[in-house]
């Protein structure tokens, strides 16, 4: 899929991309979405908890089946369709009982191919479903459980995948894309192959109102604020923020700080922690 430049006839266009995609449904299936009411970084109280959120397109939620369950059952892939709710594509399967699901499209899904979900050991090929102990070392998977039935959540995000690194015994070793390797149980179940739309993350949106409609509201610099409203506030002209390190509004650090628990219980489970920030 690949980005689209324009002739830069105006100051926006010159700068944006936008992605070709190989789409083969324009329409949802009706029967698998629901209205999505928007939140706008609002908590059950109303208090803003994600801050620069708001407005946006309305969208249309697509149920995405993560776990699964309908195992040895052949599906066929009738369309490859959008999902405005995630940076990859889905794929509509329909099972030979007339049933149908959305996944996770992977890179290499075509449309008209069979994939099957299974317990056991099942052919090798993108698109398919199996236990962590019969994927060879070395291969890519991606939406992995973390824990049995639980449902995929892992390497779901567009040209995202994890690597086999190997099993021992009960447990089975992942590099991650962010390059952390941790272990996984063994009949933890994952899919075969890379999450597709792998040029998303090339698109440059070019303009401000294509911000907007994302979903996302201006956010202003702490630099450009008077010392009462922000740590980096006030000045004459063009300052540094004067401190060591970034701070938020409200005087936290910002940027690269650790925010995981030090004592979280799955810390076992993590072998090499993900590469530090430059």
């Amino acid at each position: 899929m690949p980005v689209k430049f324009y002739h830069p006839t105006t100051p926006g266009r010159r700068h944006a991309g936008v992605l070709v995609r190989e789409l083969t449904r324009k329409e949802p299936e009706r029967q698998l979405t629901r209205g999505k009411s928007s939140q706008a970084g609002r908590n059950a109280q109303g208090k803003i908890t994600v801050r620069h959120r708001g407005g946006g397109v309305k969208r249309l939620w697509r149920e995405v089946d993560f776990k699964r369950l309908k195992f040895d059952v052949p599906a066929r892939v009738a369309a490859i369709e959008y999902d405005p709710n995630r940076t990859a594509n889905l794929a509509l399967l329909v099972y030979r009982d007339g049933d149908k699901r959305y996944i996770i499209s992977p890179t290499g899904l075509t449309v008209g191919q069979e994939v099957v979900s299974s317990q056991k050991l099942v052919e090798i090929k993108v698109g398919n479903r199996l236990p962590l102990q019969y994927v060879p070392s070395g291969l890519q998977v991606h939406d992995i459980e973390l824990t049995p039935g639980g449902g995929g959540l892992l390497a779901r995000t567009a040209g995202s995948y994890a690597t086999v690194m190997g099993v021992e015994a009960s447990q089975a070793r992942l590099k991650l894309p962010s390059g952390e390797i941790r272990v996984v149980p063994a009949v933890c179940q994952a899919t075969i192959g890379q999450v597709g739309n792998v040029d998303h993350a090339n698109v440059r949106l070019g303009t401000a109102g294509r911000r907007r409609r994302l979903g996302f509201r201006p956010s202003v610099r702490g630099k450009a604020m008077n010392p009462v409203d922000h740590p980096h506030g006030g000045g004459e002209g063009h300052n540094p923020i004067g401190l060591k390190h970034p701070k938020t509004p409200w005087g936290k650090p910002a940027l690269g700080v650790l925010t995981r628990k030090r004592f979280k219980s799955s810390n076992r489970f993590i072998i090499n922690r993900r590469p530090k920030r430059a």
